[in-house]
């Protein structure tokens, strides 16, 4: 049997191809065959990105282990606003919001609508814990609104944005609650995020995850997942125009870039929720869910209202009608399937078709 060495593994392969080919288009105009290589290859850097994410949050456990992806994933995510802002073009102004609501409605709807379908199709009934996934859920409705539903309505500056002052009381006030709900999780009551049992208990941490890596993998997994992500930096950069130009060649508006972002960033995250919900896991899954949305919102505001010093233009944070009645509907529906600490295949349903929504509104709004 042929000896194969670790460092040929694609999760090694990956983030060095990357980093070269990062190397090799950087500041050239790529014809379509790059476009699409380059595009895969960034596809590819996020899935290994997330992979060595998730390496990292098994060393330090749930619910630690759900925070580091959700960050990780959420530096990806500012990353390529940022990037796609700063380049500039149609729709940069309302980049940020438009990539952050559809972050929001594909945790809170996709993630966990997809979750607890499976969990529901596989074990009839899932069980969460209603107490640790309640405080998640107003975390995230709170900064929804105070960084995406209060620009539409106040009146220091025109249109839907912050004034100066606005802008750093929300980016200061969402670095808070972030905090403050980390610390609830990972500190005060790390219980209230671990997985349920079938009788109500809460499951030993040894049930949580699978072998813990060694601290040598592990130390390597920070590194490829730090390669990783300079990388998919780089690249967005390289991809921005080719991702702008392709909305506008199908007639999409230019807010669909937004979605096209926050698909790509949290397509690995989806996939992680799933296996967790399909070994009936469903509270890591939820934690995974509403994490990345706390995330988004709690890092990427800040992130944005401090970049926004090197960008021209208004930056526009407000939603508008008709995605405030899609929060508003999303947040109603998710407090009533938290609450009970249980859900079916029908409360997975709902989510999704929610979702839907948002995406078919998303093409034609």
């Amino acid at each position: 049997m042929a000896f194969r060495s670790p460092w040929l593994s694609w999760t090694v392969v990956v983030p060095i191809v990357a980093i070269v080919t990062l190397a090799l288009t950087s500041g050239r105009d790529l014809g379509l065959v790059l476009v699409v290589a380059v595009a895969a290859v960034l596809a590819a850097t996020v899935l290994v990105a997330v992979h060595h994410a998730e390496v990292v949050a098994s060393r330090v456990g749930e619910p630690f282990g759900s925070l580091v992806l959700a960050v990780a994933v959420t530096v990806i995510e500012v990353a390529l606003i940022i990037t796609l802002v700063l380049a500039g073009g149609p729709g940069t102004s309302s980049l940020a919001r438009d990539t952050v609501f559809a972050a929001v409605m594909i945790t809170t709807n996709g993630i966990v609508g997809i979750s607890l379908l499976l969990g529901a199709l596989r074990y009839r009934v899932t069980l969460f814990n209603a107490e640790g996934t309640g405080a998640a859920l107003a975390t995230v409705a709170t900064l929804a609104t105070l960084s995406l539903v209060l620009p539409t309505f106040t009146t220091s500056e025109p249109g839907p944005q912050f004034s100066s002052g606005q802008l750093i009381f929300a980016a200061l006030a969402s670095l808070a609650l972030y905090a403050m709900f980390v610390l609830t999780q990972t500190v005060r009551h790390r219980d209230f995020f671990l997985p349920v049992t079938s009788d109500g208990g809460v499951a030993a941490e040894a049930e949580v995850h699978a072998p813990v890596p060694t601290a040598r993998t592990t130390a390597t997994s920070l590194g490829l997942l730090i390669v990783a992500l300079v990388a998919v930096v780089g690249l967005a950069k390289v991809e921005s125009p080719a991702i702008e130009a392709s909305v506008l060649a199908a007639g999409f508006p230019p807010s669909f870039v937004g979605v096209v972002i926050a698909l790509l960033v949290l397509l690995p995250e989806t996939l992680a929720a799933a296996r967790a919900a399909l070994l009936q896991r469903i509270q890591i899954s939820l934690n995974l869910a509403y994490g990345s949305a706390m995330a988004s919102i709690g890092l990427t505001i800040p992130a944005i209202g401090f970049a926004s010093v090197w960008i021209d233009g208004p930056l526009l944070l407000g939603l508008g009608s008709t995605q405030l009645v899609l929060l508003a509907l999303t947040v109603v529906v998710s407090v009533l399937t938290v609450v009970p600490g249980r859900a079916t295949r029908l409360q997975g349903g709902v989510h999704l078709v929610l979702l839907a929504t948002f995406l078919f509104l998303a093409i034609k709004p």
